[in-house]
């Protein structure tokens, strides 16, 4: 029996092979050196191989308009305008995250690289998500980029809030993972492959007469992806998690995890299983109506605003699945323009919370924000501005965001659906507006100034940048994500 070797197109492993290959470079010198590795060395090579990784994108983009979507590794993995603009989102994020780690570290006296080597496997496993083209690379995407986040939860030693809850995501993750496999497992029964172009070439083609294993390993699979992208009711895990982490690290965590787990989603249901739109549609429009609506209610009750942003998220992650919801081009285009804006708004935000939270973690109640926007007006205006985009205000990103999937939506028959979320947008106003109004009220006594370290001054710029400039103009993003999702791997 002869050994056949897949032919494999290295462009479309290049960026996986730059994060990679950074994390094993730091892993390697940190073992081979007397001392420990400052920060400095460890985020000057994460933000290289981020920027080395844009860099790949824009040669992938030109690659796919001349050549057009492909896959490689015998079809496992795909190269196509929505892989090359999720891969450049979570690029971005790891970049700005590496930014506001380095201060935190500086701050908290951690040395070595071991933040900086899992940051960038997780970052890898991310990427590899968003180009599987198979549901067992999916699979390892996921794990890699898990596993990874599961130390850099538990990475506050002196915490032990950080320990619990890397203990709660392991095991819930763990959990999620183990039902994930058996889903593909179950489709694999079904269908006779892991492939997602050959499952819908297959479903396309043939006719079930007993769909019953196919349509338990559907639900199997969305199951798993509700629990890494905090859908209602497997969120529970999600506020306790972002409490506990290091707050760079939840920053992170929320940027990188719904890019990766929310492009892959879309490749399984809308590419592989879009033939089957009817039986997932109305699972899909119960947690759509869930997520959003409970995730802004139990905001509200929230005076941790690590937890408020939990919640937040959770509300958010509601959106994105409405764009998905609609199992359209327009709804891909949509989700995908959320992904892109939503995460370095999202980091920027942890950021700010990186420094008023302090040594400790122990300043993260709301009322620790009293008069922010009247000592600092720079710090205070640029969180003013990132809670505004979250809450879908006109001029920013978010409001655009917010308008795409639901435009996606009412379009695809879905306007009570809309109504819905629109409801838990509403609700949402609360606690945004009322932590926007807290930034601006008089100060109750004399309270200390915030330091802001340049990297993370950096990084909460650029948030602000994005939200601002591209709510002002959001149509080369538009652009950019409705060409890519027209170039989905056939």
């Amino acid at each position: 029996m002869s050994l056949t070797i897949p032919s494999i197109h290295y462009l479309v492993l290049l960026p996986t092979l730059i994060l990679f290959g950074a994390s094993l470079l730091l892993l390697v010198v940190s073992a081979l050196v007397r001392r420990p590795l400052r920060p400095a060395a460890g985020t000057a090579v994460t933000v290289l191989a981020s920027v080395a990784t844009l860099v790949v994108t824009v040669a992938q983009w030109r690659d796919i308009d001349r050549h057009g979507a492909s896959t490689t590794v015998a079809h496992a993995l795909a190269l196509d305008g929505f892989s090359v603009v999720a891969t450049a989102v979570i690029a971005v994020s790891l970049g700005l995250a590496a930014l506001v780690s380095h201060d935190w570290m500086n701050r908290a006296r951690v040395v070595g690289s071991e933040y900086h080597v899992l940051a960038l496997a997780s970052a890898a496993g991310a990427v590899l998500m968003t180009q599987a083209n198979d549901l067992i690379v999916i699979f390892l995407g996921l794990e890699i980029m898990s596993i990874g986040l599961y130390v850099l939860v538990a990475f506050d030693r002196e915490r032990t809030r950080s320990a619990e809850a890397a203990l709660k995501y392991f095991l819930l993750g763990s959990f999620a993972s183990a039902i994930f496999v058996y889903g593909a497992a179950l489709v694999y029964g079904a269908t006779g492959t892991t492939n997602l172009s050959s499952v819908a070439y297959f479903l396309g083609s043939n006719v079930l007469l007993r769909p019953g294993l196919l349509y338990a390993g559907g639900a199997l699979l969305l199951v798993g992806f509700a629990f890494k992208v905090a859908a209602v009711p497997f969120h529970l895990w999600s506020p306790d998690v972002y409490e506990g982490a290091p707050t760079p690290v939840t920053g992170f965590m929320a940027a990188i995890v719904k890019v990766g787990a929310f492009a892959a989603l879309l490749r399984v249901l809308v590419s592989a299983l879009g033939t089957q739109m009817t039986t997932w549609r109305p699972i899909l429009w119960v947690l759509v109506a869930l997520t959003t609506v409970i995730g802004a209610s139990l905001a509200i009750v929230q005076r941790n605003v690590k937890r408020m942003l939990a919640y937040s998220s959770i509300n958010h992650a509601g959106f994105i699945l409405l764009g998905v919801w609609s199992g359209t081009v327009p709804g891909a285009s949509a989700a995908l323009f959320y992904l892109a804006t939503y995460a370095p708004v999202v980091v920027a935000s942890f950021a700010v919370l990186t420094l008023v939270g302090g040594e400790g973690e122990d300043r993260h109640d709301v009322a620790h924000y009293r008069g922010l926007a009247r000592r600092q007006p720079w710090l205070g205006a640029a969180l003013a501005i990132l809670l505004l985009s979250q809450l879908g205000v006109p001029l920013t990103t978010g409001f655009y965001a917010k308008f795409s999937v639901l435009a996606a939506a009412v379009d695809a028959g879905g306007g009570a659906l809309a109504v819905v979320a629109l409801l838990g947008a509403a609700i949402a106003t609360v606690f945004y507006l009322r932590w926007t109004l807290t930034l601006f009220a008089e100060d109750e006594g004399d309270v200390d100034r915030v330091p802001v370290p340049p990297a993370t001054a950096i990084a909460i710029g650029l948030g602000v940048a994005v939200t601002v400039v591209f709510g002002l103009w959001p149509g080369p993003i538009a652009a950019l994500t409705q060409h890519a999702t027209l170039l989905f791997t056939p």
